[in-house]
């Protein structure tokens, strides 16, 4: 499984690494506008990735924002958003607006922070993407 992290905060970008390591290749994005740059490049070279772990309050575009040209780019290409990478939202925020944005925008799941390992072993296999 490879997983692009994008987050903001450093405690959370290592938790998260940590706990996805082992599923395989997790890359490392530290604002929106690195996180649409990999995205892109993954989907240029036939290499998508199928998880993607992203914050919601960041630097330079937030995680709405990306959300959204992430599923353009994958509409683009001719992926609808259930074939796409499953896109987890995380957030420290726990504003039932976030939540609705989110889901309208086509994201898979949203967990809120602190991340616990349990809680997101457990979207993981909602998702199918770990057994």
């Amino acid at each position: 499984m490879k997983t692009l992290i994008v987050e903001d905060d450093f405690t959370s970008r290592l938790l998260l690494q940590e706990l996805l390591n082992r599923f395989g290749p997790a890359h490392i994005a530290v604002n929106g506008r690195e996180a649409t740059e990999a995205v892109r490049l993954s989907l240029e070279i036939n290499e998508p990735y199928h998880l993607i772990c992203l914050d919601i309050m960041m630097p330079e575009k937030d995680g709405q924002q990306v959300l959204k040209e992430i599923r353009a780019m994958e509409q683009a290409r001719g992926t609808t958003s259930t074939n796409g990478a499953k896109i987890v939202m995380t957030t420290a925020l726990d504003r039932i607006r976030n939540v609705s944005d989110a889901y309208y925008n086509l994201c898979d799941a949203y967990l809120n922070k602190p991340i616990r390992k349990a809680q997101l072993l457990d979207e993981l296999r909602k998702l199918k993407l770990i057994a």
